[in-house]
């Protein structure tokens, strides 16, 4: 019975020494998302992410575009050929946004 005592309290002790692990990684941090700016559209259109998350829109056109939603609260300068614009989504909600030099685009991002 001692035997059985001294093994859990020694497998309770490297466990208490062991690095918490999270889902997010080390950082404590979810992943990155990444959108990508091509032939007149955002790819994906539509990005499901959990709150805090970065989400990075990269230009891969070689049209000058940029990414704004209706209030301002997003907001990129213009990007150029492989120019990156990122933003983190702290509040869940559902985010649309466009490019202002080209309206007919537009894209979602979906915050959980």
């Amino acid at each position: 019975m001692r035997r059985a005592f001294y093994i859990a309290s020694i497998c309770a002790i490297l466990a208490m020494s062991l690095p918490r692990l999270s889902v997010f990684g080390a950082d404590d941090k979810p992943a990155a998302a990444e959108v990508k700016i091509d032939n007149f559209s955002f790819t994906p259109a539509t990005v499901t992410v959990p709150a805090g998350t970065e989400v990075t829109w990269i230009n891969r056109d070689d049209i000058p575009h940029n990414v704004r939603n209706d209030d301002a609260s997003i907001k990129s300068k213009t990007l150029d050929t492989d120019d990156k614009f990122s933003f983190t989504f702290t509040k869940p909600g559902t985010y649309t946004y466009f490019c202002s030099i080209h309206p007919k685009m537009k894209g979602t991002v979906v915050v959980k």
